[in-house]
């Protein structure tokens, strides 16, 4: 991989976006947070929109991705679907960064020099 370019990859479903980064980091924090709340913090979003991302990937999939504990402690924690749509989009992106990786050097060639 280059040093100032990164690839990015966006999944779509039915012509909608689906997975990218930011919803598989998100489910990360979760898992690590075991908190919707937590794990939106840490990425600087309302829980609101923490909620109404996790709530869209658990419709998308047949059997949800995150999964709320009931009860006096609450929290939330990843599924085994879960944990291997994050697996899965990880690989992915490796195999992609691999693929991609001599051309992404020629196109860091391309760019203007960084100042300073």
């Amino acid at each position: 991989m280059t040093e100032r370019l990164r690839l990015t990859l966006r999944v779509d479903a039915d012509n909608k976006p689906a997975l990218g980064h930011g919803k598989i980091r998100l489910l990360e924090q979760l898992a690590e947070t075991g908190s919707i709340s937590a794990a939106g913090r840490a990425m600087g979003m309302s829980y609101r929109r923490t909620w109404l991302l996790v709530d869209s990937l658990n419709q998308l999939f047949r059997e949800p991705l995150v999964v709320t504990r009931p009860g006096g402690g609450g929290g939330a924690f990843l599924t085994a679907e879960g944990e291997a749509v994050v697996r899965c989009y990880r690989e992915i992106e490796k195999e992609a960064a691999q693929a991609a990786a001599e051309q992404l050097a020629e196109l860091e060639k391309l760019l203007t020099p960084q100042v300073g």
